[in-house]
């Protein structure tokens, strides 16, 4: 193996440490949804439960670049507690409540406004813990193991709801951000970071043109992502078992942990950003032309290979270009970019397909606005200079 491989990344000081602390307190943002969905369709309609998750991912959207801003300006661990538990409050008022719509969405609102920034609290930390060459192995082994949470999430809140009912999914999930949370803030190296002093805007990493044109194009992708789960569900309901929407997507995650795998190997360059989103675009437009959901499986693991290569690409790139002393934010803008561009991408897909009897009209939003997204991967690479400078913390030592 080289010296840049998964275990000589995995075998420095504190790596493997914050790497699964971060995962376990990351497994609520797929553990959440289902949970909640769950949780209130005991209670409410289909649409009332879509407007409790709804409620979830706007918080999730807001409250994860305002706690990255935070800490970026002073340190990770009370940021991550204070948001820890607001987080948990707004679950623990659902689930041991029983209240009223009228304040179960409010809850769900702080539930996700409060869960700490795990994403880009764990990405400025790769630098301090590792040598230069090694970084980019770092980034496409988290993303790799990020698929991990999206086959693992679901399971958790079905298994503790069979359990334990409706209640016990969030009671899980809330368990899991806790337990994430104190792991991730007890490593000296979370301890000891400090953002960059620097000068402060009131825009925050927004003010770099580049990086809002690459959020630009992580709404991109994400709408291509989000599409997804919407025409799997319609295809399998067309194949009369629902089931298979589920078994399609963990093979999607499945072909995206693959990916990741392989990327920690050949270790694309951010460079080739437009051809990696180029090639996701190609992977996604072969669903289109197949009705049969087990001629799909494969399809849907080839679908999802090229995704952890542009996400290392766009996460290295941010490194890059966030101004000093904004590099948690900046990262916290990317997860919220392509959150919220899967929220719209599901959406539109809906409204196509309840347009259309056409099973195939819901894979075809996904190849393209993802193929959209590489012209604009190709337009910010012609402006960005071969090399920039990366200070963007003080050194945990």
């Amino acid at each position: 193996m080289s010296d840049s491989g998964v275990f000589t990344v995995l075998r420095a000081a504190q790596v493997a440490r914050v790497l699964a602390a971060s995962t376990v307190g990351r497994i609520p943002l797929a553990s959440s949804p289902v949970a909640l969905l769950l949780f209130a369709r005991e209670r409410w309609s289909i649409g009332i439960a879509g407007l409790l998750v709804a409620a979830y991912t706007i918080g999730l959207a807001a409250g994860g670049p305002m706690l990255a801003r935070i800490a970026d300006r002073w340190r990770q661990p009370p940021v991550m507690l204070a948001g820890v538990t607001v987080s948990t409050a707004g679950f623990l008022a659902l689930a041991a409540g029983d209240p009223p719509l009228g304040l179960a969405i409010p809850a769900a609102l702080l539930a996700g406004a409060g869960a700490p920034p795990f994403e880009s609290g764990l990405r400025v930390l790769w630098r301090d813990l590792l040598p230069e060459s090694r970084v980019h192995t770092a980034y496409s082994l988290d993303i790799a193991v990020q698929e991990l949470i999206f086959i693992v999430g679901p399971l958790v809140s079905v298994a503790a709801i069979g359990a334990g009912g409706p209640a016990a999914g969030l009671y899980a999930t809330a368990a899991l951000q806790l337990i994430g949370a104190a792991w991730f803030v007890s490593a000296p190296a979370v301890r000891r970071w400090r953002g960059v002093a620097a000068e402060r805007h009131w825009a925050g990493p927004l003010r770099s043109p580049p990086l809002r044109l690459l959020l630009v194009a992580i709404v991109l992708v994400g709408a291509g992502v989000g599409a997804l789960p919407v025409a799997v569900t319609r295809l399998a309901e067309d194949a009369g078992d629902r089931s298979w929407a589920g078994w399609l997507l963990a093979a999607q995650a499945t072909g995206a942990l693959v990916g990741g795998l392989i990327n920690t190997k050949i270790k694309l360059a951010e460079r080739h950003a437009p051809w990696i989103a180029a090639a996701l675009a190609i992977g996604y437009l072969p669903l289109a032309f197949t009705a049969s959901p087990p001629v799909l499986l494969p399809l849907a693991v080839l679908s999802g290979l090229a995704l952890p290569p542009l996400l290392t690409a766009t996460f290295v790139t941010v490194d890059r270009i966030a101004p000093s002393g904004t590099a948690a934010e900046a990262f916290a803008w990317v997860a919220t970019a392509f959150t919220s561009g899967a929220a719209l991408g599901a959406a539109l897909d809906g409204a196509i397909l309840d347009g259309t009897a056409s099973v195939a009209a819901g894979f075809v939003l996904s190849p393209v606005v993802i193929g959209a997204s590489a012209v604009l991967y190709r337009l910010l690479f012609r402006r960005l200079p071969a090399e920039q400078p990366m200070e963007r913390h003080a050194p945990v030592g």
